[in-house]
């Protein structure tokens, strides 16, 4: 067997492999995206009366877009009532971070960090006291996010957008993993 010498073996680690926990009530619907020599098409979903046929029990009452400036966390939103369903165009590249802050949660205090786009085609829902923020790791372009929720945005008293400060789980967390 190789030996290393005493500086690479007093650092040297085996990376976790195990499957990371989740956070209850978070979910990731892969989806199809369709090639040819023209171009791409993902369907995002179907909607019958309000309701997402991928998403059972998710009333979609608004849609947005957004887009994240080269290098630019956005962090962390927070509702009570509001569910989200986030889509990155595959061709665009962010980190996701969820925290699960509901109190009496089977996953309180839970973490998940992702990427979404880069390739991919998904669908994530993000439940109400789920925490959320995103990071665009493109270093010269913006990045897009397409989102559904069951809430529609007010500016009065019915308000659902919380916030809680982009480091209250570390400033680490947004940092691009090195391993």
């Amino acid at each position: 067997m190789t030996q290393f010498n005493s500086a690479a073996q007093a650092k040297y680690a085996v990376q976790d492999y195990r499957a990371k926990k989740r956070i209850e009530g978070v979910e990731i619907v892969e989806l199809k995206r369709f090639n040819d020599d023209g171009g791409s098409m993902t369907e995002l979903g179907r909607i019958d009366g309000g309701l997402h046929k991928l998403l059972p029990g998710f009333e979609v009452r608004q849609v947005n877009y957004s887009v994240l400036e080269p290098q630019a966390i956005k962090a962390f939103h927070l509702h009570k009532r509001q569910t989200d369903v986030w889509f990155v165009p595959p061709g665009d590249k962010v980190l996701l971070v969820l925290a699960d802050v509901r109190a009496g949660s089977p996953s309180e205090g839970a973490i998940m960090r992702f990427v979404i786009g880069d390739g991919n085609s998904r669908l994530v829902r993000i439940p109400p006291g789920v925490a959320h923020g995103c990071r665009n790791l493109r270093t010269m372009a913006p990045s897009q996010i397409i989102y559904f929720v069951d809430v529609q945005f007010a500016v009065d008293d019915s308000c659902d957008e919380g916030r809680i400060p982009w480091d209250h789980f570390g400033a680490e967390i947004w940092e691009v993993s090195r391993e």
